[in-house]
């Protein structure tokens, strides 16, 4: 659906337990595929949601939105 400019909407996270019953099929062996495929969701996510579940612990969500600083600020000069 696109917003007023023609810009799409943003979606919503996913809830952070589906991302844990996700992650917690991945961690028993099943493929990444066939975890997507049983919780319909995309392949991308369930490898990134394992990805953040491995490097941090958790597999919530980042915060969306905020006052992120511009990547290329040190080069501005």
């Amino acid at each position: 659906m696109l917003a007023g400019g023609g810009q799409h909407l943003m979606g919503r996270a996913y809830s952070l337990d589906l991302r844990e019953r996700v992650v917690a099929a991945v961690a028993a062996g099943e493929s990444c595929r066939s975890v997507a495929a049983t919780f319909k969701v995309s392949v991308a996510s369930v490898v990134k949601w394992s990805q953040r579940f491995r490097a941090t612990g958790s597999a919530a969500a980042r915060q969306m939105g905020g006052n992120r600083p511009y990547a290329l600020s040190s080069e501005r000069d």
